[in-house]
């Protein structure tokens, strides 16, 4: 007799990892449903083109009746109508990281990159070097890599042995406050780098460093960490890892050392393994994202030949240093940037990048970290290959306390002290404004935030055309 289809409902199905998720466990077999209150297109037509159900909003009558799986996203907190329907009923829930390594990431060769920094670049170049090799790899990205068209892609296990995952460090769900990448079941970590983010939910550097700590302490004897061999940080947290360990880095003890850096006119390499390597990409950053990237491509016996050619052939990722536009000579940027040191490193690659053009920053302090007043000293020194810098307004300014908040008067105060043309204005129109009398052909403007900004990248394009 035949077991009945198991049946699966996602709580903020439309977010890119569930909806990845939700079509895949559909093609396993699965009956599958999902709320969101973000339910429209082009994810919920997606979704509906795949046979899934999606109910628009949340409501108790959306669950299954039948015995079902509840998958509940990271957004998701108590008072949603359809979480409390599910512990009132006793329903067997789950978050999404646990689904992940239940369903799609036990027995296969788990590459998770972790670090605060660096993250979705290094995870979409190993992806697509894996690809490219032909390996067939499932992937599960927080940005959208142009070469692979997809964030996500969770593929047959049976015909994809590698899964390439990006190792959040922010916590699971709300009945789980433990980092995503503690689910992943690394057989290969990557830790790009550590720092103090996330503010809402790490109370201080130590806090972060205690997550990576437990990290790296699932890692398999057979298995192997590539670390960040320039970053004390990283150093620290790997004193006692109980998996083999290759620092990646500059210094002279690093085991798998980057030999002779170059950047030129929007390209950068190195030397690794006694071959060379070249990216389409500007920024120290990014050539230690590739070299990360090389070294976990190395483990997995993929040629150094074909590594090369796949770099070479990288097209960067959406909202990481992405031209959005050139208007009367004046370039448009968009980058993911919300860090200081994020900030300051995609800045420096900017302004090789354009050489003799004057950079611009305009940056929206939205972060849970930098709206809060915890980098008031780190910031202006992180604008310092600006010529200019434009600071909008504190995305949800009224869920903070003044003194919690970062006051952007005193952060324009200070850039203009260290000689930047600064201002704050409250809207992108304003902004748009306030910069157009001050451009000139050959500007160079990058847009710093991890969302809309106002919609500030178009109303630039419009008001400067």
């Amino acid at each position: 007799m035949n077991n009945p289809p198991r049946r699966v409902h996602f709580l903020g199905i439309c977010g890119t990892a569930m909806g990845a998720v939700a079509v895949a466990m559909k093609e396993q077999g699965w009956i599958v449903s999902g709320s969101d209150n973000q339910a429209y297109p082009p994810m919920s037509d997606f979704l509906v083109s795949r046979g899934i159900e999606v109910c628009s909003g949340y409501r108790p009558e959306n669950l299954p009746s039948e015995d079902a799986l509840i998958v509940v996203g990271n957004a998701i907190s108590r008072g949603n109508p359809e979480v409390e329907a599910v512990l009132n009923r006793k329903l067997n829930y789950s978050s999404l990281p646990e689904v992940l390594r239940a369903h799609f990431l036990r027995g296969r060769h788990n590459i998770v990159i972790s670090g605060t920094h660096g993250k979705t670049t290094t995870t979409s170049m190993t992806a697509w070097i894996l690809e490219y090799a032909e390996k067939n790899p499932s992937y599960l990205i927080g940005g959208l890599p142009a070469n692979l068209g997809q964030g996500a892609c969770l593929r047959d296990a049976k015909t994809s042995r590698h899964f390439v995952i990006e190792g959040d460090e922010y916590d699971t769900a709300f009945f789980d406050k433990r980092s995503k990448f503690l689910h992943y079941l690394p057989e290969l970590l990557v830790v790009n780098n550590i720092e103090f983010d996330h503010a809402d939910i790490f109370e201080n550097l130590e806090a972060i460093k205690l997550s990576f700590r437990r990290l790296l302490n699932i890692v398999p004897s057979e298995g192997m960490v590539l670390l960040n061999g320039d970053d004390p940080n990283c150093i620290d947290v790997a004193k006692n890892c109980p998996a083999p360990i290759v620092e990646v880095g500059f210094s002279e003890n690093a085991g798998n050392r980057i030999l002779h850096p170059w950047q030129k006119e929007g390209h950068c390499g190195f030397e690794l393994f006694g071959e060379q390597f070249e990216l389409p990409m500007s920024g120290e950053h990014n050539l230690r994202n590739a070299a990360m990237a090389v070294c976990a491509a190395h483990f997995y016996g993929i040629t150094t030949s074909v590594i090369r050619e796949a770099l070479l052939q990288f097209k960067g990722i959406k909202r990481r240093q992405e031209v959005r536009g050139v208007v009367n000579g004046v370039t448009i940027i968009d980058d993911f940037g919300h860090h200081p040191t994020a900030i300051r490193q995609t800045l420096e690659g900017l302004a090789q990048r354009y050489a003799g053009s004057r950079l611009w920053a305009l940056f929206e302090p939205r972060s849970n970290t930098t709206r809060r007043a915890i980098f008031q000293h780190d910031l202006p020194a992180a604008f310092a290959a600006a010529h200019g810098v434009i600071i909008g307004e504190v995305n949800r300014a009224a869920e903070l306390a003044p003194e919690e908040r970062l006051d952007t008067t005193r952060l324009v105060a200070d850039l203009q002290k260290a000689g930047h043309p600064a201002f704050h204005e409250a809207s992108a129109d304003t902004i748009v404004e306030k910069l157009r009398p001050q451009l000139q052909p050959g500007d160079v403007l990058v847009v710093l935030s991890n969302g809309a900004f106002d919609g500030l990248h178009g109303k630039l394009l419009a008001g400067l055309a």
